[in-house]
């Protein structure tokens, strides 16, 4: 559909917001401004505005809006609702339509759309149904063409599910008909500006001071680390605050299928996003093409956003041949379940006996940290697992700490044994380790 045909198509009305009835605009005048607009813009120069940055493209369409009010009948709108109108229209051409308040707010962590009439957000953990929808599936389309278009990505009936970001960093997952059968289902995973911090995330009660020490040490003294956990629990957020205590004379590659991860104070980061195929089926790059490119980088750390498939095989074989202090993460209900989902993965890259490859991951990952979502909301870390003991063809690791949900609190079993090395290796003093054990009362 066309953009002009867009402007002059018929849209419901919009309920007004309760707490805000006086500023509420006309569906009348709204049409009226609409078809104003397009008499008066070619639909080509609205698309050239729409390919400009946000802020240049805002400023010209908003003033053009400005234009057509003064010179037409709109005098029975007051200021606020001329501004709300204004603000209406140059968010449907440049913007994401109805779902920019929602990205303009920050206590908002996730938007979901399930088809154009029915919007939800998450807010502290729960869900909420939005006030604003879009008016029609085309609308709805025209986002999505908008979002994954920049990036070089398509979606349509033979690509019917892609995966993106906004220039924000948030994640954004697109599943269009006939996949989805209520219509385009768009899926925004909204991050801050800045990663949360270790101390930030304590906090926040996601874990306790002890255990962010833990966490800092295990990745400046260079474990090997993979984050596990559910959707929606909180990997990328933790994985980001880990990132941030690497020391900054290292250097570090990143490798995302959508740039997430962000390094706001590190100099030296080398960040690679894997690449779609084209709609000729051609210039696919994987995210195991790139962890294997990113060995011949000189990477001091080898950051991989999520293991998903084979390239599990080549995160494990960097860990195991000198790079040190890696970290992942991957979706799994324990580190149990993490372990054997890390050899069905590796089996997707080669036809391995299973014990082989356990030994492979028993060698490769120092510390696993199980990152759950509880019922109420809570996004904590649940358990705390380090390599514990000879590879004797058991499960060589145990909990450190973990989540007692009966008595909501934490339990702490053991210290890892490469705490006590840490002083040797310059990362904390004796006093520091002696006085992190003391408060735990380990031996």
């Amino acid at each position: 559909m066309r953009l002009g045909d867009y402007l002059q198509a018929d849209q419901p009305a919009v309920e007004p917001q309760e707490e805000a009835a006086e500023l509420s605009v006309s569906v009348q005048a709204k049409e009226r401004l609409r078809q104003l607009l397009y008499q008066e813009t070619s639909s080509q120069r609205l698309a050239q505005l729409a390919a400009l940055d946000r802020e240049h493209a805002s400023r010209e369409i908003g003033a053009l809006i400005q234009q057509l009010m003064a010179a037409g009948d709109f005098r029975q709108l007051g200021p606020a609702q001329r501004q709300r109108l204004c603000d209406e229209l140059v968010d449907m051409i440049v913007g994401l339509g109805p779902l920019e308040p929602l990205l303009a707010d920050d206590s908002v962590t996730e938007i979901m759309v399930n088809g154009p009439g029915s919007v939800f957000f998450e807010r502290d953990g729960a869900l909420h149904p939005a006030r604003e929808c879009f008016d029609s599936e085309e609308q709805l389309r025209l986002v999505v063409d908008r979002v994954v278009s920049p990036l070089g990505r398509r979606v349509d009936e033979q690509q019917p599910i892609v995966n993106a970001r906004l220039p924000q960093g948030h994640r954004v997952n697109v599943v269009i008909p006939p996949v989805s059968l209520v219509g385009t289902a768009l899926t925004i995973r909204k991050f801050r500006s800045s990663s949360f911090s270790l101390e930030e995330l304590v906090q926040m009660g996601s874990m306790t001071e002890p255990m962010a020490q833990l966490l800092a040490w295990a990745v400046r003294s260079r474990k090997n680390i993979a984050v596990c956990g559910g959707t929606g629990g909180g990997k990328t957020t933790l994985l980001n605050a880990l990132s941030s205590q690497i020391p900054a004379g290292e250097r570090v590659v990143t490798i995302e299928d959508a740039a997430e991860l962000r390094f706001d104070t590190h100099p030296h980061v080398v960040r690679l996003e894997a690449r779609m195929a084209n709609a000729e089926g051609r210039g696919e790059v994987s995210i195991r093409d790139l962890v294997v490119n990113a060995l011949r980088m000189r990477p001091d750390r080898i950051i991989v956003g999520e293991c998903r498939s084979a390239e599990a095989l080549d995160m494990l074989q960097a860990m195991c041949t000198g790079h040190d202090g890696s970290l992942t993460s991957l979706h799994a209900g324990s580190p149990e379940e993490a372990v054997s989902r890390l050899v069905m993965m590796v089996r997707y890259g080669m036809d391995l006996p299973a014990e082989l490859i356990r030994e492979q991951i028993f060698s490769a990952v120092d510390v696993f940290v199980q990152q759950d979502r509880g019922s109420d909301g809570q996004r904590r870390v649940t358990q705390i697992a380090v390599r514990s003991g000879a590879l004797d063809g058991g499960f060589p690791y145990r909990a450190a700490v973990s989540w007692q949900r009966q008595e909501g609190d934490y339990r702490w079993e053991l210290a890892p044994a490469w705490v006590d090395a840490l002083p040797l290796d310059g990362v904390a003093s004796e006093e520091e380790v002696c006085a992190w054990k003391q408060q735990l009362q380990l031996p």
